[in-house]
């Protein structure tokens, strides 16, 4: 821009000049995000209120426990300072529940531990870790799991009244045998036998019993699948005597896991596997006292944090 000067004779100047600067633009307003509205409070903040079937006093301790949290010390290794391993705290939620059908222990595994095969395939894989184990052990240990056996799967129908109701014999057929077996039974029904009876001579006697570890890898092998070699027979008792006889048709009938199962899945994952169960109300025990954990811990070293399964009579949990 240009500046007027004045002269003594009056005469107007025009002396140009650089040109000032621009004026610096105000420095913008810093703005902030508007804040997230506040999630409105769960009435529910664990999901165990959405899980059907508890009791009033599980629910309760089950809130209780995610509310205070379940401390886990890991297991040091040789030559480690047991001292120098800092607990851990998980707070356990209700993550999902799984179909009541026989592989419910191995699908429940699979997505707690995030593991990508898949439950048949996790079933066969904790079989094949008590294989290993089984042919390795000493005498004395193989006779402990053949007793643990025979008390799951063929117990002694003179004793444990006092305890159950109902117990249960389970024997294996051949998938390729059951017309033969069906046509031997079909004999002594022939000559005057009744059916039940007859059915339960012929499958005990024809049919491999589950009494001992190498009959139990047969049987846990068995997904309800059109693969497996055999079907589960299952025969229900009194005390009276025979009951009933589950002769699984449809061949579609498989193995619960039991405890021998969750350490062979313990040690397949190199993590503890803690089972969470629940009493009922029937069975005479205060709220503090109705859930209880069971560990079962892997054969072998300890890699990773352990999962923890929560299991009902009508399925799983984890």
């Amino acid at each position: 821009m240009g500046k007027l000067l004045c002269d003594p004779s009056g005469a107007a100047v025009a002396e140009a000049l650089p040109p000032s600067p621009a004026p610096v633009p105000p420095t913008p307003l810093i703005s902030w995000a508007a804040p997230a509205p506040a999630p409105e409070p769960s009435t529910s903040p664990t999901g165990w209120d959405a899980v059907w079937a508890l009791e009033d006093q599980q629910r309760r301790r089950l809130n209780r426990i995610w509310e205070r949290g379940v401390v886990w010390k890991p297991s040091a290794t040789p030559g480690e300072a047991d001292a120098s391993l800092a607990p851990v705290v998980f707070r356990l939620d209700h993550g999902g529940e799984v179909e009541s059908d026989g592989n419910c222990l191995f699908t429940a595994a699979r997505t707690a531990a995030a593991a990508k095969a898949d439950a048949r395939e996790l079933r066969h894989r904790a079989v094949r870790r008590f294989n290993e184990v089984y042919a390795a052990a000493g005498d004395g240990d193989r006779d402990a799991v053949d007793a643990a056996v025979r008390h799951l799967y063929a117990p002694d129908l003179k004793a444990g009244w006092g305890v159950h109701v109902v117990q249960e014999i389970k024997v294996l057929a051949p998938k390729a045998e059951r017309d033969a077996l069906d046509a031997a039974i079909q004999e002594l029904v022939d000559i005057g036998i009744q059916r039940e009876i007859a059915a339960e001579t012929i499958y005990k006697e024809r049919c491999i019993a589950v009494n001992n570890g190498d009959s139990w890898a047969k049987y846990m092998s068995i997904s309800g699948s059109a693969d497996d070699e055999h079907d589960i027979i299952t025969l229900q008792y009194t005390e009276e005597g025979l009951l009933t006889i589950d002769e699984n048709r449809d061949g579609r009938a498989a193995a619960f896991g039991d405890d021998i199962a969750i350490e062979c899945l313990a040690t397949e994952f190199k993590r503890e596997v803690y089972v969470v169960q629940a009493h009922g109300a029937d069975a005479m025990v205060d709220e503090d006292n109705c859930v209880f954990f069971l560990p079962h811990r892997p054969r072998g070293e300890i890699c990773e944090p352990p999962i923890f399964l929560f299991m009902k009579g009508t399925g799983s949990e984890f």
